[in-house]
């Protein structure tokens, strides 16, 4: 059974808002003003909270090691962001009628994330979206998480889907990397937070539109 597999911030929505607001929240309980800003840190959002974090630090601190900071940081940023997951998240312009498109076809689909399983749920939820997927797999649902390739592959299997007939869509070297480790094609979406500069790394095909992935999945899969 074919299958295609996304990445969830940044490939099928755009999460970045709400991200931000959580770090923001962090540096205010420090008594900082908001070291990140809305669109135009939305490339870290996507890479997580430690990212985050360790750019907000940088700009109110300079450079150094402010791991110490992060780690301590990391569980409140969490925290902040359950409380108000989807004020700001929306997901991308025909994303979810291209996965009812391929579910329609035929294509299982699933979700592999680095999201924490918890956030996952309630995003989802959040959004009206935890059925539309045939298999999710979050960053706790297994002892490793992506780039390693067992999440890849546990998303395919729980999604009733084989490993050589399925690929990733993604958004980040950490998406590239997996998909390299599993063997399968990458797909790097160009709207994301990043833009543009996405597809310097390593992909095979590019997607500029949702409107695009039924052809696309057809080109890598076969009918």
């Amino acid at each position: 059974m074919r299958c295609v597999v996304f990445d969830l911030d940044g490939t099928l929505m755009d999460t970045s808002g709400d991200l931000l607001a959580a770090a923001n929240a962090c540096f205010a309980g420090l008594g900082h003003d908001a070291p990140l800003q809305h669109p135009q840190d939305g490339g870290t959002a996507v890479r997580g909270a430690r990212a985050m974090l360790r750019l907000g630090f940088e700009r109110l601190r300079g450079a150094g090691d402010h791991e110490v900071d992060v780690d301590a940081q990391y569980q409140p940023l969490l925290d902040h962001y359950a409380r108000d997951i989807a004020r700001h998240s929306y997901f991308y312009e025909g994303a979810l009628d291209a996965v009812a498109r391929l579910r329609a076809a035929g294509f299982k689909t699933a979700i592999c994330t680095n999201k924490p399983g918890r956030l996952t749920t309630l995003l989802l939820a959040a959004l009206d979206a935890q059925d539309v997927f045939d298999a999710v797999i979050s960053a706790d649902t297994l002892t490793v998480s992506k780039p390693d390739p067992a999440p890849f592959h546990a998303a395919v299997s729980r999604a009733g889907g084989v490993a050589d007939r399925a690929f990733l869509v993604g958004d980040t070297q950490t998406d590239s990397d997996t998909a390299r480790a599993a063997g399968v094609p990458m797909v790097m979406v160009s709207f994301g937070p990043s833009g543009h500069a996405v597809l310097d790394l390593d992909h095979d095909v590019a997607l500029h539109r949702y409107t695009d992935l039924d052809r696309i999945a057809v080109d890598l899969l076969g009918r």
